[in-house]
């Protein structure tokens, strides 16, 4: 008996040491923590799964802060570069070397390497990795675990996952229904108004530091901040989202061609609760796929999770979008975007301030570092990384030539935006056609008399060939 209860105490011990690395030593040097993570249900989730992670370690959470990819992610605050707050990155895929810990499930990550402990394992959400990998004891119960990893792997006809559950507002029990089957309903509800209400000022970082582990608690929480703030009701939201599917029904953006939806923008999504980015396949359920272009640089496609036949005829939509970028490679290889450029436009947010993190000299080598091509440059790296230390609008004339002269392609700075697998897939980075210097003095006023800008023309071109493949792949 006392060799079974050794051996059962040093399997505990392997297993509560096998979390995040270095944890008892990081709890000696941060009582506290700020955790910074993704804009969804997963980013929330997970954030909520570190925080209980951590406190087991004796780590109080303090703040949390949402994290974005774009604009978002180099308008987050700078930590106190001697403080007693551990930043901590989670369910984002670009790490900075101001992360202590960082852990994601995403294919792969960019400038991790001077992060002190990551955790990186491959999965449908990243919550699913800290609760039932990471931490010695399951942290959310195991049926919200697999809901909030279907939400976020799209995986819905595994589960008889319908639009219309993903896309309401209003839960109510349903005796006929069993209590697994209503555990589902309800958390599809809560991602429905945690996605309806994210872009609130401080909505998603309350979620973190006030609820529980678990989807019943968030939930509760939104229904306490509705109130609260006085946000527009659940019952408002679902009336302005049914005259949206109404009007997107016969828009005119929307087409659908041999069982592929084809769509340009996103209509009219003024109305608070009306977009919902699974309207196309509520409208057209018999579609296979969609492709749709966005004006900000943006082509998109999926193929419709809703049908039984998910990888269906075989197509594989990141492989197209190889495919059809690969048409314009040599022409995009010989167009050439600025340093000064991407620097501007990822400081251009309306976010950014002065606390901001901004878009470092790091941040570029670690998105972009494989292909920078340089003129001649007489600078060391702590030179270059005090330049790109300040703000965009802080530089000088003197400064803002020097990083005129390092340089990317367009083809790989739109490979380095890019990504996918054979379900889904978007292409990325299109809007930095138009981009190919600093920007021009005084202020862009739009003119609807005039064409539309070199960036929109080609992101139509994409979309446009991008059907055309994949009808063609269809059709073999």
């Amino acid at each position: 008996m006392k060799a079974l209860i050794k051996k059962i105490l040093k399997e505990e011990t392997l297993l509560t040491e096998s979390g995040i690395r270095g944890i008892k030593e990081l709890a000696k040097r941060y009582p506290k923590a700020k955790i910074y993570f993704h804009q969804d249900l997963d980013g929330v989730t997970t954030a909520l799964g570190m925080k209980n992670y951590l406190e087991q370690n004796g780590i109080k959470v303090v703040d949390a802060e949402v994290i974005q990819y774009g604009e978002k992610e180099f308008a987050i605050k700078k930590p106190e570069a001697s403080g007693d707050v551990m930043p901590v990155l989670v369910d984002f895929a670009h790490g900075k070397p101001m992360f202590e810990i960082h852990t994601d499930h995403h294919d792969t990550q960019a400038g991790t390497e001077d992060t002190k402990s990551t955790s990186f394992r491959h999965s449908r959400s990243n919550v699913e990795t800290i609760s039932l990998i990471v931490s010695p004891k399951e942290i959310f119960p195991s049926d919200d675990i697999t809901l909030i990893s279907t939400v976020d792997s799209a995986d819905f006809i595994k589960y008889d996952i319908t639009p219309e559950m993903v896309m309401n507002y209003l839960f109510r029990f349903d005796k006929d229904e069993s209590l697994r089957r209503n555990k589902m309903k309800m958390g599809l509800v809560t991602n429905k108004l945690l996605l309806a209400y994210k872009n609130k000022p401080g909505f998603l970082e309350r979620l973190v530091l006030n609820s529980q582990p678990s989807l019943l608690s968030i939930l509760n929480n939104i229904k306490k901040e509705v109130v609260e703030k006085g946000y527009a009701r659940p019952e408002m939201m679902k009336k302005n989202q049914e005259d949206y599917i109404k009007t997107m029904k016969t828009h005119p953006d929307v087409k659908v061609e041999d069982n592929v939806i084809v769509q340009y923008g996103g209509g009219s999504m003024m109305k608070p609760g009306s977009y919902d980015r699974y309207t196309p396949f509520r409208n057209n359920p018999e579609a296979d796929f969609i492709v749709i272009a966005w004006p900000l640089g943006l082509v998109q496609s999926s193929c419709n999770p809703f049908k039984k036949e998910r990888s269906l005829k075989g197509v594989n939509l990141k492989d197209i979008a190889d495919e059809v970028l690969s048409k314009w490679e040599s022409q995009l290889k010989e167009k050439y975007v600025p340093l000064s450029t991407i620097k501007w436009v990822s400081e251009s947010g309306k976010e950014f301030g002065l606390e901001s993190v901004g878009f470092t000299f790091k941040d570029f080598m670690a998105i972009y570092g494989k292909s920078v091509q340089t003129k001649e440059i007489k600078l060391s790296k702590n030179e270059m990384s005090e330049i790109m230390d300040k703000p965009f609008k802080d530089l000088t004339d003197s400064e803002m030539e020097i990083l005129d002269n390092i340089k990317i392609n367009v083809w790989e700075l739109i490979q380095a935006n890019s990504g996918g697998h054979k379900c889904i897939t978007n292409i990325s980075g299109l809007n930095y056609i138009g981009r190919l210097s600093r920007p021009p003095k005084g202020k862009y006023k739009y003119d609807p008399e005039k064409e539309d800008a070199p960036y929109i023309k080609f992101v139509k071109m994409v979309q446009k060939e991008f059907v055309r493949v994949l009808k063609e792949k269809i059709n073999e």
